[in-house]
């Protein structure tokens, strides 16, 4: 059974931090690629990073210079650290396998003006 497990999420001012953390389990974690995505009210979720297996990461515009994706694949954890946050930055965030399709619960991230 795979499960994704989000945490990290909370409310922070405008220009805050925060780490999110993304826990799998039930798949072979080393080779499938992650991905996060996040959900605004009223909008389409949204790719805004993504990391390969051995680590190579792509940004949306969005995030690029103020988010960091990365992983350890003998934890089987992903992370986001989020620096820089706007309040557009505020949404549900989910974690994605690329190629199982699976999606975590998610976390709310809320960023105070």
């Amino acid at each position: 059974q795979v499960q994704l497990v989000e945490s990290g999420g909370g409310l922070v001012q405008s220009g805050g931090s925060l780490r999110l953390s993304c826990q799998a389990s039930g798949i072979y974690f080393p080779s499938e690629p992650m991905q996060w995505y996040r959900q605004a009210p009223g909008k389409e979720r949204e790719l805004i990073a993504s990391i390969t297996g051995n680590g190579a990461a792509t940004y949306s515009d969005v995030v690029k210079g103020r988010f960091t994706i990365s992983r350890d694949n003998a934890q089987n954890v992903v992370w986001l650290q989020m620096n820089g946050l706007k309040p557009e930055d505020t949404a549900v965030y989910y974690c994605h396998t690329q190629y199982y399709d699976y999606w975590g619960q998610g976390t709310q991230v809320t960023v105070s003006s």
